[in-house]
């Protein structure tokens, strides 16, 4: 309404400003021919009864209830000049009630960090309902109603329990990837054309990769051995994988499952030419070749050994990952930050890995 009433003032203001060149001639031929367009479209209307908005009753109302009684009764209008006097004590009336009413009717607001605390107990505990959530606030010592922290909860848009015990399956997933890992072989060539395989390991939960070694010839004793430094590492590192996928290659012997079954890890095979089934493992292998191998010439086994650990360093210290939220595998991302200065006046410096092929981005000390 106020946006509608702003709109006729203005529209008015300036139609007023046109008429005033205008000559008193002109104004009543332009008055005639309005009261003889009103006169038409009364006769159009018939009986049904036109509708005014509250802007256009305040306007009219604001503008026509200083003029007399004959000078409204002369006026050829939709609505009867009674009506007009209605809507001035209507508009009277509304601009007495809203000066009289409080800025605040109610109760105060329940106060923000109480508020934010309902709403992350909410998202952490998706089989919380409001009572059981205003139970935890009496644990913590926090005194509300029942009735506020369903309030707050309805005006965040955070749905009823029962709509929000659903699992999904990317949460799903993310509640499995700690006990997850995953390996693939991969065959490169070298520059004379030797064909070599790498055996590579990933973890789910932080993308950690591991390069288990390289070799020509993936004999069933180098890959058993693979495996027992596997469950070492995972032992030095306490990691609490307890599955491992792989596909149904025939370069993993019968051993290769037995000695990670003695480490407590559990092999889970692939489905037949399913690799989506190990998608995270294709993935890095995707991204070794495109940001590594891709760009270099492999002269033999012992530099693509060299290359492959200098990778495996970059990417579990350096580079981003967006499967965990752009994080580092073996790195915490630093806080943002807060200096104005040390936004404005940027000093960053380059390290060059494997002759520039990879670069890592430090601020200068």
């Amino acid at each position: 309404m106020l946006l509608r009433l702003a709109y006729l003032g203005v529209t008015n203001a300036f139609a007023l400003l046109r008429l005033l060149p205008t000559s008193d001639r002109d104004k009543d031929v332009e008055i005639l021919a309005l009261r003889h367009q009103i006169t038409v479209l009364e006769r159009q209307l018939g009986n049904t009864r036109p509708r005014f908005s509250l802007g256009d009753r305040a306007f009219l109302a604001a503008l026509l209830h200083r003029l007399s009684a004959n000078a409204r009764r002369q006026l050829r209008l939709l609505v009867r000049p009674e009506t007009v006097l209605r809507w001035h004590r209507d508009l009277i009336a509304r601009h007495h009630t809203a000066r009289s009413r409080p800025k605040r009717p109610g109760r105060p607001r329940t106060v923000r960090s109480i508020r934010l605390l309902v709403r992350r107990l909410a998202r952490e505990n998706c089989t919380w309902g409001y009572r059981r959530i205003h139970g935890e606030l009496l644990v913590l010592g926090i005194k509300v109603a029942a009735s506020t922290v369903w309030q707050i909860l309805k005006d965040a848009g955070i749905d009823p329990v029962d709509q929000r015990t659903a699992t999904t399956w990317s949460a799903f997933l993310r509640s499995q990837a700690d006990a997850l890992l995953a390996c693939d072989f991969f065959e490169t060539s070298t520059l004379i054309g030797t064909r070599l395989y790498v055996l590579a390991v990933i973890e789910h939960a932080n993308r950690r990769i591991r390069i288990l070694g390289v070799t020509a010839h993936p004999t069933a004793s180098w890959v058993t051995q693979a495996a027992r430094n596997l469950v070492m590492d995972l032992e030095d590192a306490g990691s609490p994988a307890r599955f491992l996928i792989r596909d149904r290659d025939g370069k993993f012997p019968a051993l290769f499952d037995a000695v990670l079954a003695d480490g407590g890890i559990q092999v889970v095979l692939t489905g037949v030419r399913i690799p989506r089934m190990n998608a995270i493992m294709e993935r890095w292998i995707r991204s070794c070749r495109r940001e590594l191998l891709d760009r270099t010439l492999i002269w033999n086994q012992r530099h693509l050994l060299h290359a492959l650990r200098e990778y495996e360093h970059f990417y579990n210290t350096h580079r981003p990952h967006q499967g965990i939220i752009n994080a580092r595998p073996l790195q915490a991302l630093p806080p943002p930050a807060t200096d104005q200065a040390a936004t404005t006046q940027l000093s960053v410096c380059r390290r060059q890995r494997l002759g520039g092929i990879l670069n890592e981005y430090h601020h200068a000390a």
